[in-house]
């Protein structure tokens, strides 16, 4: 893979034309990137540290941290994914199967390592057959990925026969132990989205990625093989959903009915969505997806401090989701075409 300057900056969203599109307001303010959304993640976290006594703490700062690792990774295959015009429902189940299966493994007396190349394969694996599914069928994204997601879901179940499954020290090193006082759950996280941040940035792959986004029909005429593309970004999707269902599994320390699923698929699109990736393509931005996953994350540990019910933990995630959504489609339609 050869690193050459795209020709415009990931900020910025081309159309057929070739014309930039500034980020909208959603992005930036006062011409400072992601500005709002730094505005009210910093409101959050004076809120909270106001409120509770213990959410400054240094544990639960770690605890924290661990938490937004997995789903810093998911965010990370689905920011480019979108950014190609993709999108992946099934990223959360995928990341149920690998926990259940890696679980499995483990408990059976199968090595570690063994375990985790299994897993990742199949995780890959589910991920190609979601792009083969979308590229050569044309089935919308959403249709396809949504219907993977309620298949897994049940495959989970079935792997774990309903019970949960300990792995006692396996994985421990990854999911509790730390490295240069930082947990090794976050450094793999930070690996993994500096990693897609700099395709997005500097290579022909990440560059192709924007211009399927911004409009499929001019990318392939343009000589860009869409479909292996395609395949390529769903299996990552796949590979990195893996990754995240071995590093729950990791901090967990078992897999349990419930484990993953939805609810995680939903917190890492509205991260992704949060954080000023187009719905519709063209337009990706790994640091937006970072500061999306954190305020998530921050708000999820505050309500939980506050003790406030659960309920209304996930109500607050589809709220976010919603006003993105929908800011994200306000600015889609007073974009110049």
């Amino acid at each position: 893979m050869s690193l050459t300057a795209p020709p415009e900056s990931p900020g910025t969203r081309t159309t057929a034309k070739g014309d930039a599109r500034k980020p909208g307001p959603f992005r930036t303010l006062g011409g400072i990137p992601h500005a709002g959304l730094i505005a009210v993640l910093v409101v959050v976290i004076v809120f909270a540290g106001v409120e509770t006594d213990s959410f400054a703490t240094s544990v639960n700062l770690v605890n924290v941290l661990r938490q937004v690792s997995v789903v810093a990774v998911l965010a990370a295959g689905l920011t480019l994914l979108m950014t190609a015009g993709g999108m992946d429902f099934s990223m959360g189940s995928n990341a149920a199967v690998t926990t259940a299966v890696a679980a499995q493994f483990l408990a059976d007396g199968r090595s570690t390592v063994f375990t985790v190349v299994v897993a990742l394969i199949l995780a890959t694996a589910i991920g190609l057959v979601n792009g083969i599914v979308v590229t050569y069928t044309n089935v919308a994204p959403f249709v396809a990925t949504l219907a993977t997601a309620t298949l897994l879901d049940g495959v989970a179940l079935l792997v774990l026969n309903g019970l949960s499954v300990s792995i006692g020290d396996h994985l421990s090193a990854l999911g509790s132990e730390k490295t240069l006082g930082l947990p090794n759950l976050l450094i793999v996280a930070i690996l993994v989205l500096v990693a897609v941040g700099l395709v997005m940035k500097f290579t022909v792959f990440g560059r192709d990625a924007f211009a399927i986004g911004g409009n499929e029909h001019v990318a392939r005429l343009s000589g860009i093989n869409v479909n292996r593309q395609k395949l390529v970004l769903y299996g990552l999707a796949g590979a990195l959903s893996g990754l995240a269902g071995l590093m729950l599994l990791s901090r967990l320390g078992a897999s349990s009915p419930g484990t993953g699923g939805l609810q995680l698929q939903l917190t890492a699109v509205a991260s992704v969505v949060i954080g000023g990736t187009m719905l519709a393509g063209g337009y990706g931005t790994i640091i937006g997806t970072c500061l999306g996953v954190v305020l998530l994350g921050v708000v999820a540990n505050a309500l939980n401090l506050l003790q406030v019910s659960s309920y209304f933990q996930q109500i607050s995630v589809g709220t976010v989701l919603l006003i993105a959504a929908i800011a994200n489609q306000l600015h889609k339609k007073s974009s110049p075409h």
